[in-house]
């Protein structure tokens, strides 16, 4: 192992457990973070996905937590139940040699049981979707009053989704003189001022600026009709040498439907999107990671924030509306540097936005011709249901095409639809 972490003043456990994780340099986000979070400094920290942002919070929480000390010391607010688990994960991992006690806590599961866990293990950290996290706090089955380290992660994701008013609520019952980190992939105004209405005067940390950085993936592109999509995307998968692949579509529909067809065809596909079930979710993230299954489909609302890694191939089976969320998407292949392939199917109703992606970065988007696919104009009789039109989309992304949060006095109808 270099030197990198060791010069950090990191405790030797925590050290032997990076070094058990297989990391050998740090990352740029973490060497330019874990001092100051050490220091005890707030931090804005904007990195994409796969960027190593979780070691660089988690080391700096984790030295900083006193197993001897009763209370939730350290907590972890995320915008899905995939990101807690993924993250509770890393943590107990940097955690193996230290006493101290982590927990996952989330919508979709039995709350029984994560009260029993949070009685019975006396957790040092939390790693929480805000919904659930606001039940426990109702319940008083959780307190913050011992808390002194919080992180936001995914930022713009939890803003996006209309967390904001469950943020506030729960930092509300954090003791004012705790440390706070917001970690997000783009730095929008609304995270902004969450940022300065919470922090003081917080050290900024940019890995990535709003210039789309996508350089170890090789982009390619179909022009095609919807009705031929299928077809190219079987001669796609027939052509390429698709290890894993994450396949986008727009609604849930269409990933349920599409996951359907390619396992009629005889691929190995699950689809993930939020009207599964947790179990189904969690069995499909878990088949995709281990490699039972190579195929997902996924919407981007399911797909955020997941950290799989040695995904070989992005495929835009539907182009997002807006052109920074092709980036996120094809950047979950090409993770730490390696190589990938991403792969889009343009039709008509594409081309304004693919326009503006091409416009966003100096990286050659190479057109493979139809004629190069030889199943591509074998016929299909499988049809996805319709895609929004471009007024529906509109219509979505000027509401916020975020699902519908309520207030306090609707909170029983709410705790039946937890992340």
């Amino acid at each position: 192992m270099g030197a990198g972490f060791e010069s950090f003043g990191l405790e030797l456990p925590l050290v032997q457990a990076v070094r058990e994780m297989g990391f050998g340099e740090p990352f740029p986000i973490q060497a330019m973070a874990i001092v100051p979070l050490l220091e005890g400094r707030d931090l804005m920290g904007q990195a994409h996905t796969g960027a190593g942002k979780t070691l660089a919070f988690a080391l700096p929480m984790l030295q900083k937590i006193d197993h001897r000390l009763p209370g939730i010391q350290g907590l972890v607010i995320v915008p899905t139940r995939e990101l807690a688990l993924q993250v509770a994960r890393e943590f107990e991992k940097l955690a193996k040699h230290l006493r101290v006690r982590v927990a996952a806590i989330y919508g979709g599961a039995s709350m029984r049981l994560q009260m029993e866990k949070l009685r019975n293990r006396s957790c040092n950290i939390i790693i929480a979707t805000p919904g659930r996290l606001i039940d426990h706090l109702d319940r008083r089955t959780v307190t913050l009053d011992k808390t002194s380290f919080v992180v936001l992660d995914e930022a713009d994701r939890m803003l996006d989704m209309g967390f904001i008013d469950d943020v506030r609520i729960i930092l509300s019952h954090v003791s004012r003189n705790h440390q706070t980190a917001i970690f997000s992939a783009t730095m929008s105004n609304e995270v902004v001022k969450l940022a300065h209405r919470y922090m003081k005067n917080p050290l900024r940390v940019f890995v990535d600026t709003d210039e789309p950085t996508v350089d170890s993936v090789q982009q390619k592109f179909v022009r095609i009709d919807e009705g031929g999509k299928f077809p190219t995307l079987r001669a796609l998968l027939n052509n390429e040498h698709i290890t894993k692949g994450l396949i986008f579509c727009e609604t849930k529909a269409r990933a349920g439907a599409l996951a359907q067809a390619l396992r009629e065809e005889h691929y190995k596909a699950l689809a993930l999107h939020s009207d599964l079930s947790q179990y189904q979710r969690d069995s499909a993230v878990h088949s995709f990671r281990i490699g039972l299954t190579n195929l997902l489909v996924a919407t981007e609302v399911a797909a955020r924030g997941l950290d799989i890694p040695k995904v070989s191939h992005v495929v835009n089976y539907d182009m997002p509306d807006e052109p920074k969320m092709y980036f996120h998407r094809i950047g979950r292949t090409a993770r730490a540097g390696k190589p990938g392939i991403a792969l889009s199917l343009i039709t008509r109703q594409d081309e304004d936005s693919f326009k503006r992606i091409r416009k966003m970065t100096s990286s050659d988007l190479r057109e493979v011709a139809d004629g190069l696919l030889p199943e591509s104009r074998v016929g299909s009789k499988f049809l996805l249901p319709p895609r929004p039109s471009q007024g529906q989309a509109a219509q979505r992304l000027s509401s916020g095409r975020r699902p519908r949060r309520y207030n306090r006095r609707e909170r029983s109808f709410r705790r039946n639809r937890r992340r």
